[in-house]
């Protein structure tokens, strides 16, 4: 072989060893960062592949390494996450991995939860709890449900309006009471002095106070008006304290948590969820233990007026219960609420202007026996 001719063949080999070398470590990610693994499982990975990112706090800080199916179809799905040595300070044994969507349609990553300061660190190998993943069909199904039940309102707002445009051509005629009303001061006069009429009148009154009502209840339900009742955190104010009960029970109680008002709320004065995922420690603790009672025991911070943060207080309430019932499964009979409402001394862990309340979630040994409910409050103001 001429000396050109081992030159190109040297040439073509160094190129082809390079080019393999680059496809190799740009596969490696985090190939020269100090790793460890995890487990977690799930039982439908809704799609994540092998490879994916794995964000913690919303850092890129890790990968997907594998993905196994079951060996039965009792078993789930196991991933094995490789993680960068830095988390094993922020995630802890009661960590939770979920599955979710960058933006509505994008790729697929794995979100790892802070653990809490009192758990204990990961170590290499070991198995965290795993949150299902929202399905798409969910959504969907979801959103065709909305839409028939917003036709079902905008009919009833069409019927409404029919309704008003005839009682108002009645009026302008003279047509009934009100029509009589409106043109006949004389007949106002006597019916001033006529109990028959005054009764027929209230009677009246109450009927439109119903239709009201009615139409309300249907606007609460329809697609394009549904986020106004949404946004305070609740549909109805007449939900408020229906699961709280008068005291809590004497006993000491097995297991509490508590959470700053500030960690899980959108603002200062809403009931709306923010960052629901801390209250996942608590509901896992309910689902997997056996215990008597749990109470959710809200209180708000020192500010504003008294009857405000009553109302608030039972809101909060009332979403923390819902959300619980609704993602882990126990006997949600024994799940109580208690409202504090205002705390005139500044809660512990929250800064003066960061005061918001606290929620606790006090759950008590099995055998304690539930309280007595509290009557629900038959009105109150809404809470922004």
């Amino acid at each position: 072989m001429s000396r050109t001719a081992r030159l190109g063949a040297f040439i073509i080999g160094t190129l082809a060893i390079l080019a393999t070398g680059i496809f190799i470590i740009g596969g490696k990610k985090f190939l020269f960062t100090p790793t460890y693994t995890l487990k977690t499982k799930f039982a439908n990975v809704a799609g994540l592949a092998a490879g994916a990112d794995i964000l913690v706090g919303g850092v890129h800080s890790g990968t997907v390494r594998s993905i196994q199916l079951p060996s039965n179809p009792n078993d789930q799905v196991s991933l094995v996450l490789q993680l960068d040595n830095a988390t094993q300070d922020i995630i802890r044994q009661d960590s939770v991995a979920s599955i979710q969507t960058e933006g509505l349609l994008g790729n697929q990553y794995v979100d790892v939860s802070f653990g809490s300061a009192a758990k204990p660190k990961v170590k290499d190998g070991d198995t965290i709890a795993s949150q299902p993943p929202l399905q798409m069909a969910a959504i969907l199904d979801k959103a065709n449900q909305l839409l028939g039940t917003g036709q079902e309102a905008m009919e009833n707002i069409t019927e409404v309006s029919d309704h008003l445009n005839s009682v108002s051509a009645k009026i302008d005629k003279g047509t009934g009471t009100a029509g009589a009303l409106v043109n006949d001061r004389a007949l106002y006069n006597n019916l001033n002095d006529t109990a028959a009429g005054a009764k027929s009148t209230v009677t009246s009154a109450q009927a439109g106070i119903q239709d009201f009502q009615d139409n309300m209840e249907a606007l609460k339900h329809n697609f394009l008006l549904r986020g106004y009742f949404k946004n305070r955190g609740y549909e109805n104010s007449s939900d408020l304290g229906k699961d709280e009960v008068v005291k809590a029970p004497d006993a000491a109680p097995a297991k509490e948590f508590t959470v700053l008002a500030k960690q899980i709320f959108d603002k200062q004065d809403t009931s709306k969820l923010k960052n629901e995922k801390n209250l996942n420690p608590a509901g896992e603790y309910l689902s997997n233990n056996d215990f008597g009672v749990a109470i959710v025991e809200v209180s708000t911070g020192p500010s504003g007026s008294s009857e405000d943060a009553m109302t608030l207080s039972q809101g909060r309430a009332l979403v923390v219960r819902d959300y619980i019932v609704q993602h882990f499964g126990f006997d949600d009979t024994k799940l109580k609420t208690i409202s504090l409402g205002k705390q005139d001394k500044p809660t512990e862990g929250a800064k003066p202007k960061d005061d918001w309340g606290q929620v606790r979630i006090l759950i008590y040994p099995p055998g304690t026996p539930v309280p007595a409910d509290k009557a629900p409050a038959k009105s109150a103001a809404p809470a922004k």
